[in-house]
């Protein structure tokens, strides 16, 4: 097994949860339908967050033949995983714990999803720099984005509608440009 293999299955494991965790909510509310107030803004903010779960394995496999693996490296790589769990144990209303209206939920709890992505896209430059070499003003632009509409998600609730779209557009736009 190389060290890699090593890594990434510590790492899939987190990840296979934070997708785990998203299935398993979908099918709640759908179970759930009839109570359930649906807001597609959140169900965007949903889909984005699952495109970043996957962009993040993705990338996992970009690093196949990087060989100066640090224990740095591999705590960098669980904190992003963890990140990514966070946003997506928090991107969708979860009816067993009695919450039904998904915009509402979105602009309350729902914001801690926006913080775990803050402090996924706060991560990204590290690894796009220092394990993939790319170049530094890219590595720092596209995250910078993320980060203001991380912000925009947690400071200004009123706007999640808007943001969710430019998110949504973000995350397809940054899974353009890795895969």
């Amino acid at each position: 097994m190389t060290q890699h293999e090593y890594i990434f299955v510590t790492v899939s494991i987190v990840i296979g949860l934070a997708i785990t965790r998203l299935l398993h909510v979908i099918g709640d509310l759908i179970r759930y339908h009839r109570r359930v107030k649906f807001h597609w803004s959140t169900a965007l903010w949903g889909m984005s967050v699952m495109t970043f779960i996957l962009q993040l394995w993705w990338i996992g496999w970009g690093l196949r033949n990087f060989d100066g693996w640090l224990f740095f490296h591999f705590l960098i790589l669980i904190l992003a995983s963890i990140c990514i769990y966070g946003a997506a144990e928090m991107a969708l209303p979860d009816p067993d714990d009695g919450q039904f209206d998904m915009l509402e939920h979105s602009q309350s709890l729902g914001r801690f999803s926006a913080m775990s992505m803050l402090v996924y896209f706060l991560i990204g430059p590290y690894v796009n720099i220092f394990m993939f070499q790319n170049p530094v003003e890219l590595s720092i632009a596209i995250p910078a984005a993320g980060i203001v509409l991380m912000i925009l998600v947690i400071a200004v609730p009123r706007w999640f509608k808007g943001v969710s779209i430019i998110f949504g557009l973000y995350s397809m736009a940054v899974l353009y440009l890795t895969a």
